[in-house]
């Protein structure tokens, strides 16, 4: 019994240590298939550093170009008014018709300024005939005035008299020259040559020098004076980049300056400011230049618009190219590459724009390495496998 006992215990015992040696092989089994799996990043291999083009920052001489918006007029533009009062007789041109000075350009009706002139001349007849009347009174006096049979004082009268009909006479002259003035003024002619504007007045209307609308404008523009403006900032730095001592001089060593039309188009012809305003305006602040543009074939009208474009030559210019480049609240960054072929960001201040390269101020200096392109997807202190460009490909980009 005791031994049938025993070996029931001993049985069960065995059971119980197959069931632990079971799970302990159990927990050693996962343990090692997991100490045999590595993490995601271990198990797939590491990427390669990103390949991207760099390239030495270079320098040069540039120029860049701003551009203001303008105003052309004719080298001369008046408008074309009456001097006389009356009815329009003719119209001898058409509206926009190219006219030279002393043209005629409307005929007033001359009836009344006609007569004017016939009553003037008969004035100064008289005043004329007066003239010998009285010489013949003074004549005859002078005589009887010697042999004491007048008193002298009717002598002295009568030379009062022929000097009283000499001034009649020069009064009816003048009168007489103003009514031919008058007639005159009934043609009304061009006074420089130039094109016509529109003519609002038909042939019949009274026309007068008080009215508020001229008869015409003309225009001369075989040279046009372009007007454009610069703010206080942009005025002193167009003293600073310019040389001379005063306006005059500063002018005289100004380069020729583009006119880029309505349609951003540039006009074949450069031209040259040659007026610099004596103040500012005070509403607007800003101070006006005029550049003159010759204009032979008639291309640009008075009223055009446009804008003119400034140069400014930049000596040792150092450029970076805008693809290069990322912009971060409102400030602009390019990549650096360093030791190991980190990259850094870098902030750089801008002066300007030359074709698709931008003129740098500091920041970056001639001979750093930059990142050209892929810019946006680097980060701070990222490895790269820098890729060299040729520099001159990169950055001759304004050449073009």
């Amino acid at each position: 019994m005791n031994a049938i006992h025993y070996l029931f215990i001993s049985l069960n015992t065995v059971k119980q240590f197959n069931k632990v040696k079971s799970v302990l092989i159990v927990l050693t089994l996962s343990l090692l298939l997991a100490s045999c799996k590595s993490s995601p990043e271990q198990s797939a291999a590491a990427p390669p550093p990103p390949s991207l083009p760099v390239s030495a920052i270079s320098a040069s001489t540039e120029t860049t170009y701003i551009e203001y918006p303008a105003s052309i007029q004719g080298a001369v533009d008046i408008d074309v008014r009456p001097q006389v009062s009356g009815y329009l007789q003719s119209v001898l041109v058409n509206e926009g018709a190219y006219v030279s000075a002393g043209q005629t350009l409307f005929k007033i009706n001359d009836n009344p300024y006609r007569e004017a002139l016939n009553n003037a001349k008969a004035s100064l007849h008289a005043a004329e005939a007066a003239i010998l009347n009285a010489q013949l009174e003074v004549d005859k006096l002078t005589p009887l005035v010697q042999n004491k049979v007048v008193s002298d004082f009717q002598l002295k009268t009568a030379k009062t008299a022929y000097k009283i009909a000499q001034a009649n006479a020069e009064q009816a002259r003048a009168s007489v020259a103003s009514a031919k003035i008058n007639l005159g003024y009934t043609n009304v002619k061009a006074t420089v040559s130039g094109y016509i504007g529109r003519i609002p007045k038909k042939q019949g209307s009274l026309v007068s020098p008080t009215d508020q609308i001229a008869l015409t404008q003309l225009s001369d523009i075989h040279e046009v004076h372009v007007y454009f403006s610069l703010a206080e900032n942009d005025f002193n730095n167009f003293n600073a980049n310019y040389p001379g001592k005063s306006p005059a001089d500063r002018i005289k060593h100004l380069p020729a300056v583009e006119l880029l039309l309505s349609d951003n188009s540039a006009y074949p012809i450069k031209g040259k400011i040659d007026m610099i305003d004596g103040q500012f305006d005070k509403n607007t602040g800003a101070i006006t230049l005029r550049a003159s543009f010759p204009n032979a074939n008639g291309v640009l009208r008075s009223g055009n618009t446009g804008k003119v474009r400034l140069g400014l030559q930049h000596n040792d210019a150092i450029l970076v190219p805008q693809s290069s480049t990322v912009e971060m609240q409102d400030k602009v960054f390019v990549f650096t590459v360093g030791d190991s072929s980190k990259v850094k960001k870098q902030a750089i201040n801008i002066v300007g724009k030359a074709g698709e390269n931008y003129l740098v101020k500091d920041g970056v200096k001639v001979g750093d390495q930059i990142v050209l392109s892929g810019v946006d997807k680097l980060q701070e202190g990222m490895v790269i496998a820098p890729q060299k460009a040729t520099d001159k490909v990169a950055l001759a980009k304004t050449k073009n």
